[in-house]
């Protein structure tokens, strides 16, 4: 049972992730105006981000401290949740430890800590020593979201959930690159993060605006698919995306913050990077430690076990 839970509230935030993501430097190599109290121009503005973004995308990798928290009213996926450890985008890979009460809440057996792995558009989760005693000795639980959507029948699903596997990710050089779409991008002022001088910048992309920069969508998603998608985030209620971003004197962003608003309250994301171009090799746990989340439901299935009262799915 505590595998079947945690993994519906793994599911339904990436499901959530889906929906909700549903992405020339400067001269010298500075942010412009960095260190000063002076405003900064919409010029100046798409010239710091272009550049926070051109040396992101070719770092490719960065260790992150990332928290996401969403309110009880969101069903599926309220509560609370850190992340740390090292990720790389083009390609995705993680390596990460996560904790907190979305993971937790109401189950005692629940692992404080769970290490993730995410390689090849596949999540392998530590469910720790109590689910191995379930589970023949195998502790690491395979989550290949790309099968379980094929399997569901739904091609349009599968898509969309390959799309929130890069959602998920949440490749700090596709934010930028969509925070640059943004009509009302500006500069907040000077602000520190963790003793590190930086320049703050926030800007806001309604639902519509955000499909359409969101190249992982397009290349997805025919224009069908896209118009249904975004037809199911507007009856969700959800507005738009309000993103914060604090860019360093090297032109890396330190710091972004993405609040999702709709009508059962705020999905907060905030992310701390450091060490870009930190090493994110990762490696799949050994098979006789891993066991299938989907072959798992198609044995509860034939044992005629309920697969929905306590895992969302």
């Amino acid at each position: 049972m505590t595998v079947k839970r945690m993994a519906g509230a793994v599911l339904a935030t990436t499901l959530l992730c889906t929906g909700a993501a549903a992405c020339g430097g400067s001269d010298d190599g500075k942010a412009k105006g960095a260190g000063s109290g002076e405003t900064q121009s919409r010029s100046q503005v798409t010239e710091v981000i272009t550049a926070a973004y051109e040396k992101t995308a070719k770092a490719k990798s960065a260790k992150v401290e990332m928290t996401m928290s969403a309110p009880k009213s969101m069903a599926g996926a309220s509560g609370h949740m850190k992340m740390s450890g090292v990720m790389g985008w083009d390609p995705t890979v993680m390596d990460m430890t996560m904790s907190g009460s979305a993971l937790t809440e109401g189950d005692p057996e629940a692992p404080k800590e769970i290490r993730m792995r995410w390689l090849d558009n596949v999540m392998y989760m530590d469910m720790g020593a109590v689910a191995a005693k379930d589970m023949d000795g195998k502790r690491w639980m395979k989550m290949d979201l790309n099968t379980i959507a094929e399997q569901a029948g739904d091609e349009k699903l599968a898509k969309q959930m390959t799309g929130g596997l890069d959602s998920m990710n949440q490749d700090p050089a596709q934010q930028l690159a969509m925070l640059l779409d943004s009509p009302n991008l500006k500069h907040a002022g000077p602000a520190k993060v963790d003793g590190v001088q930086t320049q703050r910048y926030k800007g806001r992309l309604s639902v519509k605006e955000m499909m359409e920069s969101n190249k992982g969508l397009s290349d997805l998603l025919s224009k069908s698919e896209r118009d249904e998608l975004f037809k199911g985030i507007e009856k969700s209620g959800i507005k738009g995306y309000d993103t914060e971003v604090w860019v360093n004197e090297d032109d890396y962003p330190v710091r972004m913050d993405i609040d999702i608003k709709s009508p059962e309250g705020t999905m907060k994301t905030s992310q701390k990077f450091s060490d870009y171009g930190a090493t994110a090799k990762v490696s799949a746990p050994p098979a006789g430690e891993t066991f299938d989340l989907m072959e798992m439901f198609k044995e509860l299935e034939k044992s005629g076990a309920d697969m929905g009262s306590d895992s969302g799915l």
